[in-house]
């Protein structure tokens, strides 16, 4: 469900990327406050990295002929905890945009609010963390994961198309379009979820306490996410689905086309600028063209783990540092 820049106008997509700017910083400050365990630095490192991964893996929705990737929102609260959490996703977000050209330059402040804000901020204190509060559990859990996940991309794909419409992009008509993002991201959300729960489930079973508590130990679970992130990014990557995402979809069908012209200069600017900084577009060498190739998605799969990993871990660890450092003069 990631936006491209064509999808807005300049007007909406810098005032998103600073409303969104905006709940980063509040996420920094919490963060701040609250004092963040060092014990969760390589933890929203490897959960940025092993999200990025999966985000490469489109699944099939059986009889639409489209098909989904996890947006990981709300595992990484569930891992993390609210903010830390909106921080990473917008790790992932950010080095997808700028290295590998998923998502406009312009749109990253939508793609945050929809698929990092959204479930991080709101859905998860909401819906996921009372739920399971009365009791954890792998069926809590369970059961949280799939709502909370629907519901996040229930709102995010709503989101999305008042953006679309607010920019005043007439090929993609308010009625229709929402018609059909709704019930495709429904699917989508429902396989999310399942995932969502499988890995959350997996955790609770290493290590209750991550769930339970923010200084819990990760040593085993960090070691775990590391490993799958690898595991995902080098070979699973390989194998996803090539039929077009939900988004996709849903623009197919109601404008005929995913190729949309841009509205304004703005727009046309920032789209140039992320075709610039794109190392691997498409997830693949430069060289290789319309043709994907196995090792191109195997190395953008690594590199992209690895950028997001020293991104979120990064941040999280200047983070502390500048808190430390204030407690000192203090």
């Amino acid at each position: 469900m990631h936006m491209a820049d064509s999808l807005l106008s300049g007007i909406v997509g810098s005032t998103m990327s600073a409303v969104s700017a905006g709940f980063i910083g509040w996420s920094v400050v919490k963060i701040k406050k609250d004092n963040l365990p060092e014990k969760k630095i390589p933890l929203m490192a490897v959960s940025g990295a092993f999200i990025f991964a999966a985000q490469m893996i489109n699944f099939a929705i059986p009889g639409t002929g489209s098909s989904g990737h996890i947006g990981g929102g709300i595992m990484l609260a569930a891992l993390l905890g609210s903010y830390p959490s909106l921080l990473t996703i917008s790790a992932v977000l950010i080095i997808q945009s700028l290295f590998f050209a998923d998502g406009g330059l312009l749109a990253l402040g939508c793609n945050i609010f929809n698929l990092g804000v959204i479930p991080c901020l709101f859905v998860y204190p909401l819906l996921f963390k009372p739920f399971v509060k009365k009791k954890l559990s792998p069926v809590s859990i369970s059961i949280a994961s799939v709502i909370a996940v629907v519901a996040g991309l229930q709102l995010g794909a709503f989101c999305l198309v008042l953006q679309t419409y607010a920019s005043g992009i007439s090929q993609l008509p308010f009625g229709t379009f929402t018609l059909l993002m709704q019930p495709i991201h429904l699917a989508i959300g429902v396989f999310e979820g399942i995932i969502t729960a499988a890995v959350l489930c997996f955790v609770y079973k290493m290590r209750p306490e991550i769930l339970e508590s923010s200084n819990a130990q990760t040593k085993n679970v960090v070691v775990a996410i590391a490993a799958a992130a690898i595991l995902v990014g080098g070979l699973f990557s390989i194998f996803a689905s090539e039929k077009p995402d939900g988004l996709e979809w849903a623009m197919e069908k109601t404008a005929g086309t995913t190729e949309l012209e841009f509205i304004d200069t703005i727009v046309e600017r920032a789209d140039g600028i992320r075709e610039a900084t794109a190392i691997m577009p498409d997830y693949n060498f430069k060289s290789a063209g319309e043709e994907a190739s196995a090792a191109g998605t195997s190395t953008a799969g690594l590199l992209g783990a690895g950028l997001t990993f020293a991104l979120a871990g990064g941040t999280a660890f200047v983070i502390s540092a500048v808190k430390k450092r204030k407690k000192r003069g203090c």
